[in-house]
C-alpha cells in the first residue's frame, strides 16, 4: 500500500494512508521526555499511614491541585483554574510536601467518585492507570463549593428552570458564565499556519455543535477579531496555563466569553482513527463545549468526559445535548 509524506509546515507533517479509506494524521514533533504523568507508577498501593515521605507524593498534590481535588492559593492559580476551582483560596503548605494526611486521601476519594471507581482513598491500580490517561486541561471541580462533578446517578426531573433536569452528569463553570442571546452567531478563526486538515476537523466540531443548539458558527477572515480564536501552542504559551508535553493534558479552553481554545502541539494529532494518536475533531467537540459554558460530566460516553483516548473518536451524547440546553434555557 503507498503511503506519503507531506511538509506542509515548520512543525507538522501530514501521513496519508490508503487502506480501504484515506486516513491523514498530522504528527508534531514531541519531546522525548516522559509522560508528564508517569510518575505515578512510583505510588502504587500508597495511602495515609503507609507512604509518608514517598517520593511523588509531592507531584501528586501538584497533579490534584491542578484539576481542582486540592486547594490552590491565588499565587498558584492558572486562569483557567480561577474558573473552575471553587474551593477556599488560602495558602496550603501541604500542598507541597510528600506527607499523604487526610486532606490529600479526601482528594483521592473525590476523585475515585468522579471517575466511577471505589472511593477508598487508596492510589489502586484501577485509579493510578486512570489518573495517567491523557486529559483535558481544564479541572473537574465544579461551581457552586461542590467538590464533584456531577455524579452517575438519575435525578428527578424539576420544573423550575433554576435546577437540573433528568439524568443530569453535565456541569457548568462557577456562576454559570454564557454567551449572551445576541451572540448566539459566532466567528472563530485559526492562528496564521494552523494545518488545514486541523483547521477542517475543528470547523466540522462546530458544525456539529451547530446541528445541536441554537448557535451558528461562522469562519471568520481575521483570527484576531474572530469570537472563537483556536490555535496548536507549545509550553508557556502566555496564558498562564502551560501545556506539559505529550502524553498529559491535551487541550484546554476558556469559559464564556473568553473565546480561547489550545491544543497541545506537542501532542500526535489525527483526523480519523489513527492508532496512538488523538483525533483532532473529538478534542475540539470537547474544548467548544467549555467554549459555549459546559464543564465536565461523569459520563464516560459524553464528550464531555475529561479523558479522551488515542485512536478513537467520540461524538455528542445526549448528556451533552442536555447540559448546553439547560445552560441556555432552551425548551426541546
Amino acid at each position: 500500500m503507498a503511503s506519503k509524506l507531506i511538509a506542509f509546515h515548520s512543525h507538522f507533517i501530514t501521513y496519508t494512508a490508503f487502506l480501504v479509506m484515506m486516513i491523514m494524521i498530522i504528527t508534531i514533533k514531541s519531546s522525548t521526555s516522559s509522560p508528564p504523568f508517569e510518575f505515578l507508577k512510583n505510588l502504587q498501593g500508597c495511602k495515609k499511614g503507609a507512604c509518608d515521605k514517598v517520593q511523588g507524593i509531592r507531584d501528586l498534590k501538584n497533579y490534584l491541585q491542578h484539576f481542582g481535588y486540592l486547594p490552590s492559593n491565588n499565587h498558584t492559580k492558572t486562569p483557567i483554574q480561577t474558573q473552575t476551582h471553587s474551593l477556599a483560596d488560602h495558602d496550603h503548605d501541604h500542598n507541597h510536601d510528600d506527607d499523604f494526611d487526610d486532606l490529600l486521601e479526601s482528594a483521592i476519594k473525590t476523585y475515585q467518585t468522579n471517575y466511577n471507581l471505589k472511593p477508598t482513598g487508596t492510589l489502586d491500580t484501577k485509579t493510578l492507570y486512570n489518573m495517567m490517561k491523557p486529559r483535558c486541561g481544564v479541572a473537574d471541580i465544579v461551581n457552586n463549593n461542590t467538590t464533584r462533578m456531577r455524579s452517575g446517578k438519575k435525578r428527578a426531573r424539576h420544573q423550575d428552570h433554576h435546577h437540573y433536569h433528568t439524568v443530569s452528569h453535565y456541569s457548568f463553570f462557577e456562576g454559570k458564565p454564557k454567551w449572551p442571546a445576541s451572540k448566539s452567531k459566532l466567528t472563530y478563526g485559526f492562528l496564521p499556519g494552523t494545518p488545514s486538515e486541523a483547521a477542517a476537523a475543528v470547523g466540522r466540531a462546530f458544525n456539529t455543535w451547530a446541528s445541536n443548539t441554537h448557535f451558528s458558527f461562522v469562519q471568520a477572515q481575521e483570527y484576531a477579531k474572530a469570537d472563537l480564536r483556536v490555535s496548536f501552542e507549545r509550553g508557556d504559551h502566555g496564558d498562564g496555563d502551560s501545556f506539559d508535553g505529550a502524553g498529559g493534558v491535551l487541550a484546554h479552553a476558556f469559559s464564556p466569553t473568553d473565546g480561547r481554545l489550545h491544543f497541545d502541539a506537542d501532542e500526535t494529532w489525527a483526523v480519523g482513527v489513527v492508532p496512538e494518536a488523538f483525533d483532532v475533531e473529538t478534542v475540539a467537540l470537547h474544548e467548544i463545549g467549555h467554549i459555549l459554558g459546559l464543564l465536565h460530566s461523569s459520563v464516560a460516553g459524553a464528550i464531555m468526559f475529561p479523558q479522551i483516548g488515542a485512536g478513537s473518536t467520540k461524538g455528542l451524547h445526549g448528556d451533552d445535548i442536555q447540559g448546553i440546553n439547560a445552560l441556555y434555557n432552551v425548551v426541546v
